[in-house]
């Protein structure tokens, strides 16, 4: 649609101009990460704690609140808060550590991603930050006190919201041009009496030259010819001008360690990173004000903010000077932009109610705003710098083999507090969502996973930082079909050249997948945890008890899947260039293996399928060959629907090849007595490809849509509500259990921060509701299920994907209360005038009531729930 943030992404893909420059690309949480970690024994959350954050450098990036910075993180810009009363200068958020956390790391405030556009050309974030003392030993202390067992305590129960005693921060961002951005500070007092506020808008400068060989340190310098600007001259970037209203003091230091403090060694300046704080927690700002540079800067206002009144600042950021950067054309840029990021909503979500669209338009902020910069060369990182120098054992430890390894790119990030970092299976899935606002990042995104300094020589592609060789979810080729489906639908282009790009690497990636995890070479794949952390009675990825091996129905059910996507995908490149042919046949030949090799792997054998339960189960095998069945009802089982492609009728017209070898493999197979992965075949129609027979898909969907098993109030739950009563299996005189549990994790496997025994996973439930319009794309009204299960109400799969679509988006939506059940712990301050409109979009959500758990910003995946609103109204 031709609307103005349209055009500034058409000017920018076509490289008229580089809106993208500056984004909301500043972390939330650098501390705490591996790439800050040179400690021998991996512990990264002790090596560079919280209380360090303020006072020592950053090696590899930068943090801070509605901050951001230019695309390589040279320049970063954030706000500063001291309430009068907290012991530390508020310049990032705080939150508990993995070890600190009843359920692992979990960061503690309240904050609010509200509008961004994927230009970033208007940005606004919502800090709600207490009128009193921060409760941070308190935050600490009672979540020590917590089990498994218990909810975590969080920052509403401490009491510090109770009585509105709080401010809320709001920043906003406006490109005036491409390097012109304007800036917003609104304080609003929303306590009973006035209050005091010290805010501290910080521009300061990336430390390399303490660790790379910089030939000029950079410096940001006050203006003499205006004591309102500062401006910035950096050999990377060049020269910005930051202007500011008139503050109370300017403030200058060097963003560098002071090591007196962090390593009681002697420091050669007193001008450190923790000045600002020293300053305005003792009220002494002598050093501060006493020098005119320095590489981090900020103009302190001191304000007092009467009941119910807010105070707005304004700075301009830009690489040209401006004459006059606060006149009428500055509250007219604002609110052009304002304007121009409510008419691209509006066009985008045209069919969407004003509630849909307000929840459509928050996810789409919380995805804009969780684009990080992520820079981590992996070889640099081991042998260290001049500041970091690592141990002896980082060669052998983290990470070591992935020495090709090296990146500085901006990312989606899964949470930009709680994850930080990239995780290739959750990078898949977000862009799904980012097709709907860019396509052309969303395709950029997948792509830099199958680069050459991503993805291995052996073609693994990077878990996530925490162990790249771990295994997740191969869901890149599914991710790539999505984004070209979207865009063709959207546009009419039918991007080839993506698709071939992302086919060519991912045929690499295929072929690891083939020789690393299918140790039995019978199709039949483990594959590690796969990304469901604690879905199954031990941990997946730690081998597995007895010294066996565990063949796993997801890792065979993912690896099905890849194959029908490779096989789409190849489809239809091969309609414009036949050679591809020969890729259809050969991964619908291998698609064929894995069905055969799941459903019967050898004559009397039913493969990983149950006939009396009705189910798939993962299934150990010991040393000396015993098969023991893991009976665990999950979505592990129910995965294997999942793998399922209907092929037009029209497409294999169009490929002779391979439609002849098509009905060559059927036929010999029918004549061999081998496995029929395609029951039904006519060459006059469409041909389905499913990895679950017919009768076995019948009884599949009993159990899906069955209330008393997954099918929740707000989706399909990650494991079957039968397991209230624990299942137990005895493995060499162990024993082993699981139990259904509905929303936090009781156990310690994965750092107990995730929980696939029970809850309901948003990008879990879209990969089913696919599922289902694509067997509907097949079977149209002769297939149809009791929705729910038990009932005389029958429906076919599209319409239980509609079905099933509204009961997820019902977890943000009002209901007749009022209330929104994903806020269910809180109903009573999200009912308040200040609280009700705001969404948090969660990493999954307890299977009974809806519930928000886990990380509380996950808009990464989550935010797919704009995509099943834009669906339902299509």
């Amino acid at each position: 649609m031709n609307n103005a943030e349209n055009n500034r992404l058409e000017e920018h893909y076509t490289k008229k101009k580089d809106w993208l420059k500056w984004g909301p690309y500043l972390s939330e949480r650098q501390w705490g990460t591996v790439r800050e970690d040179y400690s021998a024994n991996g512990d990264a959350w002790n090596y560079f704690p919280h209380d360090h954050s303020r006072s020592r450098t950053y090696r590899w990036g930068e943090d801070g609140i509605a901050g951001i910075s230019d695309r390589y993180c040279n320049i970063c810009f954030a706000v500063a808060l001291w309430n009068g009363k907290d012991p530390i200068l508020k310049e990032r958020m705080f939150g508990l550590t993995g070890p600190e956390g009843n359920h692992g790391e979990d960061v503690k405030e309240l904050y609010y991603y509200l509008e961004n556009t994927p230009s970033h050309s208007y940005m606004k974030h919502l800090y709600k930050y207490p009128q009193n003392e921060y409760p941070y030993d308190k935050l600490v202390a009672e979540n020590r006190k917590k089990s498994k067992t218990d909810k975590e305590y969080e920052l509403l129960d401490t009491g510090i919201f109770d009585n509105n005693e709080y401010f809320d921060v709001y920043t906003e961002y406006a490109k005036g041009d491409e390097e012109d951005l304007l800036i917003k500070i609104s304080v609003s007092n929303r306590g009973p009496k006035k209050s005091a506020i010290a805010v501290l808008p910080t521009l300061w400068i990336r430390n390399f030259w303490s660790f790379t060989g910089m030939q000029q340190k950079p410096i940001i310098k006050k203006d003499e010819k205006d004591a309102n600007s500062v401006f910035i001259e950096h050999e990377y970037v060049g020269k910005y001008h930051l202007y500011f209203e008139e503050p109370n003091q300017c403030l200058f230091t060097e963003n560098e360690t002071n090591r007196e403090l962090v390593y009681n060694d002697k420091n050669d300046h007193p001008y450190k990173k923790d000045l600002f704080h020293q300053a305005v927690t003792t009220h002494d700002f002598s050093k501060a004000i006493e020098r005119n540079h320095g590489t981090k800067f900020s103009p302190l206002y001191q304000l007092e903010i009467g009941a119910g009144e807010t105070v707005t600042l304004k700075l301009r950021l830009s690489s040209s000077p401006i004459e006059s950067p606060f006149d009428n054309s500055f509250d007219d840029i604002f609110n052009s932009r304002i304007n121009e990021s409510s008419e691209f909503l509006n066009d985008l979500t045209e069919n969407s109610t004003p509630e849909q669209r307000e929840i459509q338009k928050q996810a789409f902020a919380g995805l804009l705003w969780t684009k990080q910069y992520y820079n981590y060369e992996v070889e640099q990182w081991i042998n260290g710098d001049p500041e970091s120098s690592p141990p002896h054992e980082r060669k052998y430890g983290r990470n070591s083999s992935w020495k090709t390894f090296r990146n500085h790119d901006i990312l989606s990030m899964p949470d930009a507090w709680e994850y930080p970092w990239f995780a290739a299976w959750d990078s898949a899935f977000h862009c799904v969502t980012f097709s709907m606002v860019d396509h052309e990042f969303a395709k950029k995104q997948l792509l830099l996973f199958t680069k050459e300094w991503y993805m291995a020589a052996n073609g693994q592609i990077p878990a996530y930082e925490w162990n790249f060789s771990d295994v997740n979810p191969p869901v890149q080729a599914w991710a790539a079909i999505q984004i070209y489906q979207m865009e063709q639908r959207k546009t009419g282009n039918r991007d080839i050249d993506f698709l071939k790009r992302m086919f060519n690497k991912l045929a690499l990636n295929f072929t690891w997948w083939v020789n690393r995890e299918d140790s039995l070479n019978n199709n039949v794949f483990e594959g590690g945890f796969l990304g469901l952390d604690n879905i199954g009675v031990f941990d997946r990825s730690n081998g597995v008890p007895g010294g066996g091996v565990l063949e796993q129905v997801d890792g065979t059910s993912w690896m099905a899947l890849y194959c029908l996507n490779m096989l789409e995908m190849a489809i239809e490149i091969a309609k414009v260039d036949h050679s591809f042919e020969d890729m259809c046949i050969k991964y619908f030949g291998h698609f064929c293996f894995i069905t055969e090799a799941l459903n019967k792997i050898s004559e009397g054998s039913a493969g990983s399928w149950d006939e009396q339960d009705g189910f798939f189960y993962d299934t150990l095998i010991l040393p000396n060959t015993e098969r023991i069945p893991i009976k665990v009802r999950s979505i592990s089982g129910l995965l294997s629907l999942a793998a399922v492609l209907n092929i037009r009728k029209e497409s294999l017209d169009q490929l002779p090849r391979f439609k002849s070898s098509m009905a060559w493999y059927r036929k010999y197979r029918m004549e061999n007595n081998k496995y029929q992965v395609i029951e039904e075949y006519e060459p006059d129609k469409d041909v389905l490809l499913s990895l679950v027979p017919r009768e076995r898909l019948n009884v599949l969907m009993e159990s899906v849509l069955d209330e008393s098993e997954f099918l929740g109030e707000f989706g399909i739950r990650s494991l079957s509500k039968l397991h209230e009563e624990p299942y137990n299996v005895n493995i060499n005189g162990a024993n082993y259990s699981i139990n259904y549990e509905c929303a936090e994790s009781t156990t310690d496997l994965f750092g107990g921060n995730s929980n696939w025994r029970g809850p309901i996973w948003m990008p879990m439930n879209y990969l089913f509701i696919s599922t289902f319009k694509e067997y509907h794309n097949h079977f149209d009204d002769n297939l149809k299920f009791a929705y729910p299960s038990g009932s005389d109400n029958y429906l076919n799969l599209k319409e239980i994907a509609f079905e099933i679509s509204k009961r997820l988006i019902a977890i943000f939506k009002t209901n007749e209360d009022g209330k929104r059940p994903v806020n269910a712990l809180y109903d009573k301050i999200y009912t308040d005038k200040y609280f009700k409109d705001l969404i948090l979009f969660y990493e999954y959500f307890d299977g009974n009531n809806g519930r928000g758990v886990g990380a509380s910003h996950q808009t990464g995946w989550t935010a797919l729930v704009a995509n099943l609103i834009e669906e339902i109204n299509r």
